[in-house]
């Protein structure tokens, strides 16, 4: 499938037709014309995305429009063998790839840190939950991609590829969107605009985004306390006077609130092409997306906390992208440097009633956290691909990258000290204190070499050596407990910071050949290593004579945390039949060793991360695009995924044993998209589009075989539908997202056995993370093009 391969359809309908790759023109459908194949550079090289021998989806800036594609989470369910769990805007994505996870299926804060699957912005590294605005495409790869890309991974990539600015057009889009959210107070906003500025004809050019993003919130907090240390968190709720007096309500609480911008100064030459770019988004978000229906009785939208838990994150990222082509070769450097910032606040009350020190005996007790973070990360990758005409083509380049982080995390019990000696020795109510600075070092050279045997056979094969280097420090204190037991001062921190490091290197191989049938028709096979890098649990370390104010520490042996790796088996075809049908399958096996796992610590069972056991997954994809005529096309997806242990795992879900055979939790077996489109063009030159779409996914496990109080959370389908309306530069749509507000629980803090009583307490430990509900809405965008 080495030629170029068009589709004789409507330019409108065969944008649609290609689903993934296509979309709104803003046009009226324009007869016969010509659609050719969408060009990625998933490959490194310009290739159709029909052409690449691998596992590849391809989202182009239309169809994340005609879908109103917004996050990561609406992109994985539209990609066969990704899922990724929704948690509402103040949790980090939980990528899972083909089955690859261990871990119980729960909340986690900050950001994804790219564990699995490295997100790319441009040929940058950058975890973020990008916002989806002024978008070229979005490009996912299923599969280790660490021969072709910097950043290793286990699992995949998706790469983000904004807009660059064009050197020969003026031109300006306006967007803005409305909507009502089933179960919020309010009206929700979507604001934005695009400016292109030529500086010099053919040369230079600026480009400016700026987006903001207003969601109301659905999740009511309305078991807040009035006064910490003071109201009690569980009165006596058949005396609406007892609940008032120290109780009160937050409606809407996870509201959302995004603000995020580019701008980028590009300079295209004879031999150059140079893109200086600045990258803001600025998260502010209430509260958690979740329930307490089953622990604490409260409704589907309800929440239970006694505080409320809001986060504020920042994400900066210069990036200076420069491609030069030397004849025989294309020499890319890309270079990165991020900042995040990270603020919030979490309850913590249950976290200290389920440690059995006896907190459950203060009638007042509510506990919170202050988590803040700063993360700095350089990175820079140097590439050189081959260019030439002869059988052998080949890609070599170098990576580094230097990440700093900075955390704090400081746990206050006000008034704790007065219920345990009558009086107020710690006034500021600090009773844990964790301070901790790690720099993490990776230093990776990888490439890969093809030959092309004939006019229809290539064979390729790809190495990657990288060597990364862990530093870390950390001190905890337990303030209170100094000064209430060991009369310490009232404003001291007794931190002595335990040091540790860890260097580790390995190389990883890839082999990959591909067989074009006929120009419409190719095979293809890969065997891929993938790995992640290990890392450092950052936890005290246990006194080994032992201590009588210590109640959460580390063993020595706990401390490391060694990396895991892929061995990824894979054949597919990619398919264009008839002009109008495009078909692609895939089949998969994948051995996973020494995997890292959610574990706890001896001492406080508090979370760690430990290796342990070997894991299988084996699976189906597949994904089509059909223009069924002029107006009318389909487009849809499918994958079939079966992952579990390969051995037995003592100890390993909660201190009990699983075995051999297991389901692994966080994936469904079944996950399916189907979408149509129907163009109908009106006499006066607009046009008429109607667009639905389909998504759905099988049940899920929450931990290893659902051993240790597990659970099954149901499958659910999702529905999305719009209409709009296309005239020259405009284009109006009405729509509905979760078209009949489908409720589902996508995720669980903790297990069943943490429901019921600690003394006379309840606890709120356990609680569901919960679909977003129905959205309906009005968006409207204007392009201008000069």
């Amino acid at each position: 499938m080495r030629n170029q391969k068009t589709f004789q359809l409507s330019t409108l309908s065969a944008a649609v037709a290609s689903a993934l790759i296509g979309g709104h023109s803003g046009t009226a459908v324009a007869q016969g014309a010509v659609l050719e194949e969408v060009i990625v550079t998933a490959s490194r090289r310009s290739e159709s995305v029909q052409d690449i021998p691998l596992n590849i989806t391809a989202l182009s800036a239309d169809m994340i429009e005609r879908e109103r594609l917004s996050d990561l989470v609406d992109i994985a369910r539209r990609v066969p063998g990704m899922t990724v769990l929704q948690q509402g805007g103040r949790a980090a994505d939980v990528i899972t790839v083909r089955g690859l996870n261990l871990d119980a299926v729960g909340p986690t804060d900050g950001t994804n840190g790219g564990d699995a699957v490295g997100t790319y912005v441009g040929d940058i590294p950058f975890y973020v939950d990008f916002r989806l605005n002024d978008i070229d495409r979005v490009e996912v790869l299923i599969g280790p991609q660490g021969t072709l890309y910097g950043a290793g991974t286990l699992a995949g990539a998706v790469r983000y590829l904004p807009n660059r600015p064009q050197t020969d057009a003026l031109s300006m889009e306006l967007r803005g969107d409305v909507f009502d959210l089933e179960q919020a107070e309010d009206w929700g906003y979507d604001a934005g605009a695009t400016v292109n500025i030529p500086i010099i004809d053919d040369r230079l050019a600026l480009r400016a985004t700026l987006d903001y993003y207003d969601d109301p919130g659905f999740i009511d907090y309305n078991y807040l306390v009035r006064e910490a240390g003071v109201s009690n968190p569980q009165p006596d709720f058949t005396d609406p006077d007892d609940v008032s007096a120290n109780l009160r309500r937050k409606e809407d609480a996870n509201y959302q609130e995004t603000t995020s911008g580019r701008l980028a100064l590009r300079y295209t030459g004879d031999m150059i092409d140079a893109n200086l770019s600045y990258y803001y988004q600025d998260d502010e978000v209430g509260a958690r997306q979740i329930n307490h229906k089953d622990a604490f009785d409260t409704g589907d939208y309800e929440a239970a906390h006694r505080f409320p838990e809001p986060l504020e994150r920042e994400n900066e990222l210069y990036a200076l992208e420069i491609v030069a082509d030397l004849g025989f070769a294309e020499l890319t450097s890309a270079t990165g440097y991020s900042m995040y910032d990270e603020d919030g606040q979490r309850d913590q009350t249950d976290l200290l009633l389920h440690l059995d020190y006896g907190y459950e005996f203060f009638p007042e007790l509510a506990a919170f956290t202050r988590d803040t973070a700063e993360e700095d990360t350089f990175t820079q990758e140097i590439r050189l691909v081959s260019t030439g005409d002869g059988p052998w083509n080949w890609i070599i380049g170098g990576f580094y990258s230097d990440q700093d982080i900075d955390a704090l995390s400081r746990e206050f019990v006000p008034n704790y000290d007065v219920y345990l000696t009558g009086e107020n020795l710690r006034p500021d109510n600090l009773e844990y204190y964790e301070k901790s600075k790690e720099t993490i070092e990776e230093t990776a050279i990888f490439g890969e070499l093809g030959y092309q045997l004939t006019d229809a056979w290539q064979v390729t094969v790809g190495a990657r050596w990288f060597d990364y280097k862990d530093d870390a420090s950390l001190g905890v204190a337990f303030p209170l407990a100094d000064t209430v037991f060991g009369g310490a001062p009232p404003d001291s921190i007794l931190l002595n910071p335990d040091k540790v490091k860890e260097d580790y290197d390995d190389v990883i191989y890839k082999f990959n050949t591909s067989y074009d049938f006929n120009d419409d028709v190719m095979g293809y096979g890969t065997i891929s290593e993938g790995y992640r890098i290990g890392g450092l649990n950052l936890l005290e370390i246990c006194d080994p004579m032992g201590s009588d104010v210590q109640t959460v520490c580390i063993d020595a042996d706990e401390v490391l945390i060694e990396p895991d790796k892929t061995t990824n088996y894979e054949l597919g075809v990619r398919s264009v039949l008839f002009d109008t049908l495009v078909l692609n399958a895939a089949i998969y096996y994948i051995e996973w060793d020494d995997v890292q796992v959610a574990g706890t610590t001896e001492v406080g069972t508090f979370p760690i991360t430990v290796n342990g056991g070997s894991a299988e997954s084996m699976g189906l994809e597949l994904s089509s695009r059909w223009a069924a005529t002029e107006n009318l096309s389909f487009s849809g997806s499918y994958a079939y995924n079966e992952a579990e242990l390969t051995d037995d795992a003592p100890g390993l879900v909660d201190g009990e044993d699983a075995l051999d055979g297991d389901r692994l939790p966080g994936s469904p077996e079944h996950q399916y998209y189907l979408g149509a489109n129907y163009v109908l063009a009106l006499n006066d030159g607009s046009s008429v589009e109607f667009d639905w779409a389909m998504t759905g996914q099988s049940n899920v496990f929450t931990k290893v075989g659902n051993r240790s109080f597990g659970e099954k959370l149901d499958g659910y389908t999702l529905h999305n539908a719009s209409v709009s309306w296309l005239q020259d530069n405009v284009v109006l749509t009405l729509y509905a997202d979760n078209l009949f507000d489908e409720y589902a629980e996508t995720g669980v803090r903790r297990d069943t056995s943490f429901i019921g009583p600690i003394g006379v307490v309840d606890s709120r430990r356990y609680y569901h993370n919960v679909l977003r509900p129905r959205q309906v809405g009005m968006r409207v965008v204007y392009n201008f093009e000069n």
